[in-house]
Parts: structure tokens; sequence; C-alpha cells
């Protein structure tokens, strides 16, 4: 049985409801956008973060704008990217927002709408304010904790999240990569639509080709066009054949591309930083990262 909401954290859960519905009436009114979009997901501790770190940096370094979106729980996308501890430290998260929020979206309940919230420079205040610019021009935004939800009910954090996102008019030349927990269970049809590419990590064992599995058949439900897999952590040729068996005998093996990336010790030693990978052209993690950044804007276009 789900544990009543005190009256603060009720009322704190309305709010995020109400600024969610609010970003999401003004979102019909915009028009198509010419960015894209990629969600990256897997099993816990399968490289997720590092990926979406490595991947940012070198679409960044392309002249891209990017937006990284750090939606797990343990938000360690920033240090990831290489943002300073003393920067980190300081980071309020989107959910933790609310009140400014209101301010810069104009998304306060009867009344006008103020700043449009896009991947402009006259929202930089905005990215300061949720999150921070890192290296390389990378944007970052942290979505926070999530906190207890009634029963049955959409998580607020998820509400909010998906309606600012959304509320993101992406223009050329601009790409969000979002973060997530563990699958994609929590990852709802309204953010789902406009994500038309996902990255699914997996390491070579049995549970974790499941957790893959399972998140590229919802992302298939979700109308997610392309889905990628990575396979990490190969350290033998045999381990992209049991892959392979077991995807086979889950019954799933629809992937647009596959991309395996042999076991690196560098990214054991330095984890969750990336600096030294992406100083290392000889790294496996940084050749591979390559080939699936240009996967992804071969698919985007």
């Amino acid at each position: 049985m789900t544990k009543p909401l005190n009256p603060e954290d009720e009322k704190r859960r309305k709010k995020l409801f109400e600024i969610a519905d609010e970003l999401r009436e003004r979102t019909k009114k915009q028009g198509p956008e010419e960015g894209f979009r990629v969600v990256i997901t897997g099993k816990g501790g399968v490289g997720k973060t590092t990926m979406t770190a490595i991947l940012a940096r070198l679409l960044a370094r392309d002249g891209y704008r990017v937006l990284a979106v750090d939606e797990d729980p343990q938000m360690n996308l920033a240090h990831a990217l290489g943002v300073p501890k003393e920067v980190r430290d300081k980071i309020v998260p989107l959910n933790r927002n609310l009140d400014y929020i209101e301010e810069k979206t104009g998304a306060r309940p009867g009344t006008n709408w103020g700043l449009y919230f896009s991947l402009t420079p006259d929202v930089r205040d905005v990215v300061d304010r949720f999150g921070v610019v890192g290296p390389d021009g990378v944007m970052l935004l942290v979505m926070g904790s999530v906190v207890q939800a009634a029963a049955g009910c959409l998580c607020p954090e998820n509400a909010l999240l998906d309606a600012v996102i959304k509320y993101i008019n992406l223009r050329k030349g601009e790409i969000i990569l979002m973060d997530t927990q563990a699958g994609l269970e929590h990852f709802g049809r309204a953010l789902a639509k406009g994500f038309k590419q996902a990255v699914i990590l997996t390491e070579p064992t049995y549970n974790s080709v499941q957790v893959a599995v399972d998140a590229a058949k919802l992302a298939k439900q979700l109308g997610i066009e392309h889905i990628h897999l990575v396979i990490n952590k190969v350290k033998k040729s045999t381990h992209v054949e049991k892959v392979e068996r077991i995807l086979n005998e889950l019954g799933f093996n629809d992937f647009t591309t596959k991309t395996v990336i042999p076991y690196d010790e560098m990214v054991e030693e330095y984890d969750p930083e990336i600096e030294a990978i992406l100083a290392n052209p000889e790294s496996p993690t940084y050749v591979k990262a390559l080939e699936l950044k240009d996967i992804l804007l071969k698919y985007a276009e």
C-alpha cells in the first residue's frame, strides 16, 4: 500500500503537474523541429552515462549544439562530461527549480507566456539555473531524483521532464541526448514522441541482454524508429556469439544497427571521467563511439 504524501509534498506534486500541463498546451502550437533526439538506456552499470557523455562531447566538437539530459537518479552525467566538482556541487536539479521554471517559461497557470524555452543563446541563464554548460559547450540539464508518487499515477517529475523536453523545439544542428535510468518502463508515450532513435547498451550477460530486449521491445511499441544495440565490455569473440544466442532465445533480434565495443581498461580506470578516453584515439571505446556518432547522424537524416 502506498504511503500517503504529506501536505507539502502533495502541494509540490500538484504544482509539478500544473506546470507540465501548461507547457504541453504551449508545445501544441510549435512547428516541426529540425534537430533530433536520442534516448540512451540499458541495465545499470553497462556504460550508459559514459557513452552519453562521450557522444555529447564528440557531437559538440563536430559543431552541433548538444543538450545532454541526465534522467538517471544517480546523476553522474555532469561528472562524466567533465564538469568540475565545484560547479557540480552547485547544480540545482530541474525538479527543484519550480519557481524559476514558471518565471522563465511563463508556465504559471492563468498568466501569459514568458520567455520561450529553447536551445538558443538567450536561454543560457535557464540552463545555468537548471544545470551547467560543460566542456566543448555541451549544455547539461539535470532532472533530479524522483520522489514518491501516488499509486497508479504518472510520476510528477517525469511529467515535468516530459513537458520541458518537448517544449524545447530543436532547430537544425541541435541535438538532445537523454541518459535514462535502467530500462524504459518510466519512459512515457508522450516523452517518446519526438525521439526517433534509441541506443541500448548491454554487457554479454543474460540478465543484461534480457533488460536490453525488454527496452527494445518497449521502444518499438513507443514508435521509436531506429534502435541501436551496443554490446559493451566484450573480452572475446565468443561473448558476441553469446549475446546473439541469447537474443535468439529471447525471440527478439530486430535492431537497426549493432556496435561491439571491446573491453577497455581505461573506462574502468577513470570511471566516470572520459577525458583520458577522448585524448586517446586508440581507445576502443573512443573508436567505437566515433562509429556510433556517425550512425546516429546517418539515421537522423
